[in-house]
């Protein structure tokens, strides 16, 4: 920039502003009789006022708008920035943007989240519209913490992740079942083998007295009372908030860890239907090797002799092979089987996510109508944008769950525990009327347990001590 200032005998001052760019140059006169009557001081500051004033008339102005490549909508908030500067702003409500152009910078640089990045030629223009595409870019993983996400790589608290994938392909009924053996400092504990029983969850040790279990969050709301109700394949991902940094925001209810389940969601494009479903059997793995009729009237009898005692069993050999009580109580090709459907759509404005499913296991132990669990679901969610700026969605499930159970393992025996200790001598079902009239059947005619048959389950005379048929 040239400043000149002139004195002329025509009694007055004239300053002239001009940029060696071309800018617009301006010429102001004032009357030196004006200025004789000012002092020094008042001159001095009429002159700066003067110079500070051609100054910003003669500045270059840069305005323009940023919109979506796509839809044509204006983008709010948009960074734009002269290349290689800090002189830059934001958009406004309109995608408008206005900069001034103090240093004749060539190029514009434009930003905006989810959008590529742009460089822009000035090019001597002074209005200039900008329309960005979506930036399609391979996202870093995030997790979930509190009400918003952070990238994995800058998370410093203990957090485990459980993704869709790692779900897909396994035959589990409670989503507890999960966590096993996929997140570090996480014990998952199944009460029993039963179908559908509930597993002991603990993170990093017992760190509370009384109850100890972790804070369940389902799409950002506390479930009470476990999660067994959530379908395997309705879940996007798990993760387990396992120190107090990461559950903070959770309160003293995550003194036990904080468990962060989101379901899945629609996505914008036509309609995805997807089926996802399995059948298989179930059988024990092995049965112990125990004593038939025979060989326990054999040991029997030799333990009678050595305690002086006459022998218990005439003819062991008559005995045969007995009862097998691990066959009498074992399922064998208990079936198990799981289906689920779920389709999924949107558009600009709504997307949804729709699923049905059905889970059934019967248990190995006892037949079908002894233990068995079923759950059927159904799952909603949606979301609705009315405008740019509200926007609101909807999560709905839900689940009829029906058990049926044998006793599991108590101080008064289970019926594993009955069916090693149980003599193989004892029918399964007595059917002798000889043996029916003994007094252990005739005094409880009553009370003895029959099938749906109205067989009469038998009674053991060698063993007691709450080991029953």
């Amino acid at each position: 920039m040239v400043f000149r200032s002139l004195i002329h005998s025509t009694n007055c001052i004239k300053t002239k502003v001009s940029y060696k760019s071309g800018g617009t140059g301006i010429l102001i006169s004032v009357p030196l009789t004006y200025l004789k009557i000012m002092n020094l001081k008042k001159t001095l500051t009429f002159i700066v006022c003067l110079f500070i004033i051609g100054q910003t008339f003669g500045q270059n102005k840069l305005t323009g708008k940023i919109t979506d490549a796509e839809t044509g909508e204006a983008l709010i908030g948009a960074t734009v920035v002269f290349q290689n500067s800090s002189n830059g702003t934001v958009t406004d409500i309109d995608g408008s943007f206005e900069l001034i152009n103090e240093k004749n910078y060539k190029n514009l640089e434009v930003s905006y989240t989810g959008y590529e990045n742009l460089v822009v030629p000035i090019e001597g223009r002074d209005y200039i519209e900008i329309s960005l595409g979506s930036g399609v870019t391979e996202l870093n993983e995030v997790i979930v913490v509190g009400y918003g996400v952070q990238k994995k790589s800058v998370v410093t608290g203990a957090i485990s992740k459980v993704t869709a994938e790692e779900l897909e392909d396994q035959p589990i009924s409670r989503i507890e079942q999960a966590l096993q053996g996929r997140t570090a400092g996480v014990r998952v504990t199944l009460n029993s083998g039963q179908p559908g029983a509930g597993a002991t969850v603990r993170i990093r040790g017992t760190a509370t007295i009384g109850n100890s279990d972790p804070l369940y969050i389902v799409d950002g709301v506390q479930i009470e009372g476990g999660i067994d109700y959530l379908n395997q394949n309705d879940i996007e991902s798990i993760e387990v908030l396992k120190d107090a940094a990461s559950a903070a925001i959770y309160g003293a209810r995550a003194g036990n860890g904080v468990v962060i389940v989101t379901t899945k969601k629609g996505k914008k494009g036509s309609m995805v239907v997807n089926y996802n479903g399995y059948y298989g059997t179930q059988n024990p793995w092995r049965k112990l090797n125990l004593l038939n009729a025979t060989e326990y009237a054999i040991l029997t009898n030799e333990a009678s002799a050595a305690a002086g005692q006459g022998i218990v069993f005439e003819d062991p050999r008559s005995l045969g092979e007995g009862t097998d009580w691990q066959d009498a109580i074992f399922n064998f090709d208990a079936p198990i089987q799981n289906h689920e459907i779920n389709m999924s759509s949107g558009s600009e404005r709504s997307t949804y996510y729709l699923s049905f499913g059905y889970f059934d296991q019967e248990g190995i132990v006892g037949n079908k109508d002894d233990s068995r669990w079923q759950r059927f679901s159904i799952r909603l969610n949606a979301s609705h944008k009315i405008t740019n700026r509200i926007e609101f969605g909807t999560n709905i499930a839900y689940s009829h769950v029906v058990g049926r159970g044998v006793a599991e393992n108590t101080e008064f025996g289970s019926p594993l525990g009955r069916a090693i200790n149980l003599d193989p001598i004892t029918p399964l079902f007595e059917t002798d009327e000889a043996v029916l009239s003994q007094p252990r059947y005739a005094n409880n005619f009553d009370q003895l347990v029959r099938d749906e048959q109205g067989r009469i389950y038998g009674i053991s005379d060698i063993v007691t001590s709450e080991i029953l048929n």
